[in-house]
């Protein structure tokens, strides 16, 4: 498969300086920042600074030291942000979608950090 990334997506922009964000960490490898319309108490979006469209993309394509810069900091941003397991706090959910069946809005990989309380199941059971 394909994967065609736009350099006109709007994290590319963050990425370029051209948007402001409410940067929260940010390493070699990734940026990690507010997202504008939180869904909850925490909510974090967790970038690769290079072109990936998915989390299949990135996973196939970037570099071994990305993905351990990457995942290092969605660690520093749990840690940060109250939710690690690791401090004893309640925990946290980790969201990313994909294509139109994950109803991804954005084609640059990016990972949600989602916490601060209960959320529920993840996905609604149907008959």
């Amino acid at each position: 498969m394909a994967y065609n990334y736009d350099d006109s997506n709007i994290f590319a922009r963050i990425l370029r300086g051209e948007i402001p964000n409410d940067t929260v960490a940010e390493n070699e490898h990734a940026l990690a920042f507010r997202d504008i319309a939180p869904k909850t108490p925490v909510h974090v979006l967790v970038i690769p600074k290079g072109r990936y469209v998915s989390f299949d993309d990135f996973s196939a394509n970037a570099p071994d030291a990305e993905i351990a810069g990457f995942m290092r900091l969605c660690a520093e941003v749990c840690a940060k942000e109250g939710v690690s397991l690791d401090d004893g706090n309640a925990g946290f959910r980790a969201i990313t979608n994909a294509g139109t069946h994950g109803v991804q809005e954005v084609p640059h990989f990016h990972l949600h950090i989602m916490g601060g309380r209960p959320m529920g199941p993840m996905i609604a059971l149907r008959d």
